[in-house]
C-alpha cells in the first residue's frame, strides 16, 4: 500500500488528528510521536522563511514539500492555497509538481488574496473540478476548503452549499475552517456527504466529541508553530533583560 493509499484509507472510518509541521525538524518530531499523517501549513511555512501567509511562491512550496517528504515515512497533505491558478500550467501543473514532490494529498481554497474576497461559487467549483481531475491522474487526495466562515464572508447555509458543490466537482474531503459549534459541525457532516476536516480552533469541541459528531480529520493549522515561536520569544525576552547595558 502506498502512502497515498494509506492517507485515503484514513478517511474511511474513525477520526484521526493531522497536525501541521512547518519545517523538517517539526515534521520529524510529530512523526516520531506517532501521528498517522501530517499536513503543511501555509502560514507556518511562510513565517519560517520570513514571509507572511499567502505570499509564498509555487516553487517555494514545492521545494518545501520535497524537503518534508524526504524525512517522512507517513502521508503528507499540502496546504496549497488556490493551487496557483495564475502560474504556468495553472492548477493542473501545480498538482503534478506536488505529487512528484511526494504529496499524498493537497487542498484548494476559495479565498482570493489579491482581492481579499471569496471566489464566486461557479468559478470556485470549476477550480475544484480541475484540481480533482489532476489529483485523480496522479492518485492523490483532494481536499476542498470553504473559507467564508474564516473571513466572516458567509453563513452556514452558504458554507454547506459550497461544500456540496465542491464534493460534486470531485473533492474527496471538505474543510470549512472556522467551524466551531457542535450543532453546525453536525449539520455539515450530515448534509455534505464527504469526509469533513475540522480545524482545532478556540472554542472547537474536544477531539473526542468531534469524533462522536462524525468528523473524520482534525488539523491544527499554524497553531503549533505559533506556540513554538511564542515560547521562543518569551525566553529570548528574558535573555535580553539579562543583557548588560
Amino acid at each position: 500500500m502506498t502512502l497515498t493509499d494509506t492517507f485515503r484509507t484514513l478517511h474511511q472510518q474513525g477520526t484521526f488528528v493531522m497536525p501541521n509541521p512547518w519545517d523538517r525538524g517539526s515534521a520529524r518530531i510529530l512523526q516520531d510521536l506517532g501521528f498517522k499523517a501530517l499536513a503543511t501549513t501555509s502560514a507556518g511555512f511562510a513565517r519560517s522563511i520570513g514571509k507572511n501567509d499567502q505570499q509564498i511562491t509555487r516553487d517555494e512550496l514545492v521545494t518545501h514539500v520535497a524537503e518534508l517528504t524526504a524525512v517522512l515515512e507517513i502521508p503528507l497533505n499540502i496546504d496549497s492555497e488556490r493551487l496557483f491558478p495564475d502560474d504556468p500550467g495553472g492548477i493542473t501543473e501545480t498538482v503534478r509538481l506536488l505529487a512528484e514532490a511526494g504529496a499524498s494529498g493537497c487542498s484548494i481554497e476559495d479565498f482570493r488574496p489579491s482581492t481579499g474576497s471569496i471566489v464566486p461559487l461557479s468559478e470556485a467549483a470549476e477550480g475544484v473540478a480541475e484540481a480533482a481531475a489532476a489529483c485523480a491522474e496522479h492518485g492523490i487526495v483532494l481536499t476542498a476548503r470553504c473559507e467564508n466562515l474564516l473571513y466572516a464572508a458567509g453563513d452556514l447555509d452558504d458554507t454547506i452549499a459550497r461544500l456540496v458543490a465542491y464534493r460534486e466537482a470531485g473533492a474527496e474531503v471538505v474543510y470549512p475552517p472556522g467551524l466551531v459549534e457542535g450543532a453546525d459541525i453536525t449539520r455539515v457532516v450530515a448534509e455534505v456527504g464527504a469526509p469533513v476536516n475540522v480545524l482545532a480552533f478556540p472554542g472547537t469541541p474536544p477531539i473526542e466529541q468531534l469524533a462522536t459528531l462524525g468528523v473524520r480529520r482534525v488539523s491544527t493549522g499554524g497553531a503549533l508553530q505559533t506556540n513554538a515561536y511564542r515560547a521562543m520569544r518569551h525566553d529570548a525576552k528574558a535573555l535580553l533583560a539579562l543583557q548588560p547595558d
